[in-house]
């Protein structure tokens, strides 16, 4: 006979299993796991509720990553789950995790430096070149392919590069 706490840990691993394969619509080798998006997932009786916290406020892919999450959760079962945004804390680059950071590097965008402090206000000190791997690198724009990125250029091998901005 499974216990009524065993029934609910067994059913909260599941939905979070179920919202963390949500891949992030702009960089779609980050999961909203990877990316720290993923806040908690709340178990009332069958309900299920998945918080979130977006990366940047008015952030164009929430829409879409609760949609997703939606579909994932009655995909494995869950009956008309929601999703809330959470807005406080607000997110910080400190929530993505190594893997994350390391699936960017891979996809060729500069992860956000780790344990960022409030001089990643002012900028990253040193961007290594997700390519060649050089700091020999400039900014170009503080504004990348999305609003969370910045453009960079490696002045070793020429590439350009989005930075993922910390903060």
């Amino acid at each position: 006979m499974v216990s009524v706490l065993e029934r609910d840990s067994e059913l909260r691993t599941r939905a979070w299993a179920a919202a963390a394969s949500v891949v992030d619509p702009e960089i779609p080798v980050l999961t909203i796991a990877d990316l720290g998006v993923l806040r908690e997932v709340v178990l009332d009786g069958d309900q299920v509720e998945v918080k979130i916290t977006p990366t940047y406020s008015g952030c164009p892919a929430m829409n879409m990553i609760a949609l997703e999450i939606e579909l994932a959760l009655e995909r494995a079962g869950f009956r008309h789950p929601k999703v809330r945004t959470v807005l406080s804390p607000a997110w910080t680059t400190d929530w993505m995790s190594e893997d994350g950071r390391q699936k960017l590097r891979a996809y060729g965008i500069a992860p956000p430096q780790a344990s960022s402090s409030r001089r990643a206000l002012f900028g990253a000190q040193a961007v290594a070149c997700p390519q060649c791997g050089s700091e020999n690198t400039e900014l170009l724009s503080e504004f990348g392919s999305t609003s969370c990125k910045a453009l960079w250029r490696c002045k070793s091998c020429r590439e350009p590069f989005d930075y993922f901005k910390c903060h």
